[in-house]
């Protein structure tokens, strides 16, 4: 096995474990809902197979939608993001993505950061669509898609920030 293939597992189920059991219950003044989850397919290697990644961002939604009993809405969002990724890349990094340059885990650069913020708001915003799943609470919606991502955002990089290795 790859060293990358072992870091790609590990993070799987580090943050798969992490969701369920410590954000999962978090639920801040009934509308905050952390998911950094949603780093395993922000922090997938560029250059790696893209069925691979559609494959396992499939099975991370499934197992947290079989954990949290939340009826498909995490394995769309998840497929969703993980089938949307290029292109957030190239809208984010434009020419630098063509040549596999990007490492999202490396120093927050503007880029960096507005990929992250693209990818979390459309994750969040499918995930409530399909969770909510009512026209008449569209503003519910996009409240909750902005205050979760908000939050989710702070998490995932200070997480990137204190799982990231030293310089050698």
């Amino acid at each position: 096995m790859s060293s990358t293939l072992i870091i790609n597992i590990s993070r799987f189920m580090i943050l798969l474990l992490l969701q369920v059991v410590v954000f999962s219950k978090l639920d801040l003044f009934g509308f905050l809902n952390p998911y950094p989850y949603i780093l395993f397919i922000l922090l997938y290697p560029v250059n790696s197979n893209r069925a691979g990644l559609l494959l396992a961002s499939f099975c991370m939604g499934l197992m947290l939608d079989m954990f949290l009993n939340s009826g498909g809405s995490h394995a769309v969002a998840c497929v969703v993001l993980a089938y949307l990724r290029p292109s957030f890349f190239r809208f984010s990094f434009g020419i630098s993505y063509e040549y596999q340059t990007v490492r999202i885990n490396d120093r927050l650069s503007p880029e960096r950061f507005s990929f992250m913020l693209v990818c979390v708001v459309t994750h969040h915003f499918i995930l409530y669509l399909l969770e909510i799943f009512r026209f008449s609470l569209i503003l519910d919606i996009l409240i909750r898609t902005i205050l979760s991502a908000v939050f989710t955002l702070i998490l995932c990089i200070t997480i990137i920030y204190l799982i990231k290795p030293g310089k050698q």
